[in-house]
């Protein structure tokens, strides 16, 4: 067959670490996990009633109190109290104590407005006219970006421009851990892998300077201008035009608008009282709204099969917050299994099922064609003709890059991908630069892509960051992904994977000793416990899928007799493959793996027996701790 795949294999051993960073996954279905109703401030506002005089004689004005008798007050204490009682029952006959309000026109014409919160600064007027470093957009691309920046440049100032009224957060805890929050954390504040708790918000408030005081600053800092939109650039002259015209001068600039979620046609166009009932999750104030919102008895449908869809439909549908509701969470979407744009589908249809297990109401095959208001309910009505009657809908069906200001801007999209075309080292045009969701930027290693990941956005962030002094570096560092979903999934993966393309996996079975482990696991909620589990020896099974067009990828197993063995899908490895090449594997359930995958993918060649390849990563046996080799965002 091909010598090059034992050499290869023979590579990987001689530079492969005992392991790499150990991350415990907490799974975002652990019900073990205490949960009670979650503290939130309320933010309902009340309207200050006035009171106005309505006319009528006005109280007299006391006479003068008598000389005090035997210098005692008594006398001036009595009078007083007359006064004041007096002054009181006259007040009440005139009605100044009424607060009847007059009655205010309510105009459901139109959304109801966010949640109050102002722009920091209140006026553009205090940005400053000129930063050598300007960042556009407030999420995890430009946090690594500024750190990125910092690093070559201590003293560097930078200036964020966002137009959410939050500071910078991280946006996956949206979707898995704060809805499993233990009752005493604080809201936004989650559970991390290793029992700690920590916020979303990537630094606390003082940690950021204010933007008045930027240019002043003789060390430097990052400020972040909040409630602002960057209406174009003038690349030409180096400027950055906000909305209300207020220019601001660059030396770099960093586009890092990210991606807005889709909507589906027959909900944009829907009458006021239907699309109040529909959320697009995207923001931290999209996660304030739906908690507020799920009221006890509710009807969810999560409307989507990928990765934000099935976790939010995992979320909602076993933590304990939702459970103690008795919240009835429905998933529906057009493929035929969770996750089938990137699994294969045996492992789509696995995945569904284990969803179904743990409470979700799994609907796949099927779309929304029509909906209007029935009571107080929402009625979907669906492709057969058959109805559903829920509370509340959530939309989750992709997203698609904030662009705008290509058009205003003169930049290029692109038109396979979307985003900003941007070259290998992130630059979109002189001195300009696109990192994150809404960069479409080329792979030296698999091409022109666009990826849509919080890792994506951190090793984006950063080399736009390290260009932006001056290294230019070209995009070789390929990002993971990740996803929990319910108390038997979770998995990461790296590079090219995507179920269009040919896959060969390599699973292992559970013995009836880890099955015992697993199950004790997740009634005492220890997660050492499920680690060991999980790395507990068993039996192998291979699968592979066809090649297209034809190959000579001839499954061990076949798909029919994997899909009979209940636990078949414990843990493995897949493989991707494109030219007989692996470009893609994503880890089942196999935990301390991603270092040796990163290695797999950088050989980038052929292997003519991938089982010997999967053995690098302990399938059949635990591996042995070590320090973190890869840092930790």
């Amino acid at each position: 067959m091909l010598s090059v795949s034992r050499v290869a294999i023979g590579n990987i051993r001689s530079v492969h670490p005992a392991i790499v960073r150990v991350r415990k996954h907490v799974l975002a279905g652990g019900c073990n996990q205490a949960f009670a109703g979650r503290r939130w401030i309320s933010r309902k506002e009340t309207a200050q009633k006035t009171v106005a005089p309505t006319g009528g004689p006005s109280c007299p004005p006391p006479p003068p109190p008598p000389p005090p008798a035997d210098k005692s007050y008594t006398g001036y204490l009595f009078g007083a109290i007359a006064l004041t009682a007096g002054g009181l029952g006259l007040a009440y006959y005139n009605g100044l104590f009424d607060t009847t309000s007059p009655p205010v026109a309510v105009d459901d014409t139109k959304e109801k407005p966010s949640r109050k919160k102002q722009p920091y600064p209140l006026s553009s007027k205090d940005l400053p006219k000129h930063v050598p470093y300007v960042l556009i957009g407030g999420g995890t691309s430009s946090i690594a970006a500024f750190r990125s920046i910092r690093v070559h440049d201590p003293k560097a100032k930078v200036l964020m421009i966002t137009n959410e009224l939050e500071m910078p957060y991280m946006r996956p805890p949206l979707s898995k851990e704060l809805w499993f929050n233990p009752s005493e954390a604080e809201p936004l504040k989650f559970r991390q892998w290793n029992g700690g708790e920590r916020s979303i918000f990537y630094e606390p408030n003082d940690y950021y300077i204010d933007p008045s005081k930027l240019a002043d600053a003789p060390n430097g800092g990052v400020a972040v201008a909040r409630g602002y939109e960057v209406q174009r650039l003038d690349v030409e002259n180096g400027k950055v035009i906000l909305t209300d015209g207020t220019e601001i001068g660059y030396d770099k600039v960093l586009i890092a608008t990210g991606a807005r979620p889709k909507n589906l046609p027959l909900f944009e166009s829907a009458p006021l009282a239907v699309r109040e009932k529909v959320t697009l999750f995207k923001s931290v104030d999209d996660f304030e709204r739906l908690t507020e919102k799920l009221g006890a008895g509710n009807k969810v449908a999560v409307i989507g099969g990928g990765f934000l869809g099935s976790e939010l439909a995992c979320a909602l549908s076993n933590s304990q917050q939702t459970r103690k509701k008795n919240i009835e969470v429905y998933q529906l979407f057009h493929e035929g299994g969770n996750l089938a744009k990137v699994i294969p589908e045996y492992l789509s249809t696995w995945t569904m099922e284990r969803l179904r297990e743990d409470g979700v109401k799994v609907w796949p095959k099927t779309q929304v064609k029509a909906v209007e208001m029935h009571g107080k309910q929402l009625k979907l009505t669906l492709v057969d003709d058959s109805a559903l009657l829920v509370d509340h809908v959530i939309v989750a069906v992709g997203s698609q890059p904030n662009t705008n200001l290509a058009k205003t801007s003169g930049l290029e999209v692109d038109a396979s991908n979307g985003g900003f075309l941007v070259d290998a080292e992130l630059r979109a045009r002189s001195n300009v630069y696109v990192a994150g969701d809404a960069a479409s930027f080329y792979d030296t290693k698999f091409g022109r892509r666009r990826v849509e990941h919080h890792d994506h956005a951190i090793v984006s962030g950063r080399l736009a960051g390290e260009n932006m002094v001056g290294l230019n570096k070209p995009y070789t560092h390929q990002s993971m992904f990740w996803s929990d979903l319910g108390p038997k999934i979770s998995f990461e993966a790296i590079g090219l994977v995507d179920s269009s393309l040919p896959t060969v996996a390599v699973f292992r079975k559970s013995t009836a000793e880890e099955k015992a482990r697993a199950v004790a696991a997740s009634l005492t909620g220890n997660d050492s416990a499920k680690l060991q589990a999980a790395n507990a020896n068993g039996d192998t099974m291979k699968i592979a899928q066809p090649a297209e067009g034809g190959g000579d990828h001839v499954p061990v197993k076949s798909i029919a007799q994997a899909q009979e063995e209940e636990d078949s899908f414990d843990k493995g490895v897949l493989f991707y493959l494109r030219d007989k090449k692996v470009v893609g594997l994503l880890l089942w359930n196999v935990f301390n793996g991603m270092s040796t995958a990163r290695k797999i993918l950088a050989q980038h060649t052929e292997y003519d027996d991938l089982n010997e390849v999967a053995k690098l990563f302990y399938l059949h046996e635990r591996p042995v701790e070590t320090e973190e080799e890869e840092e930790a965002e």
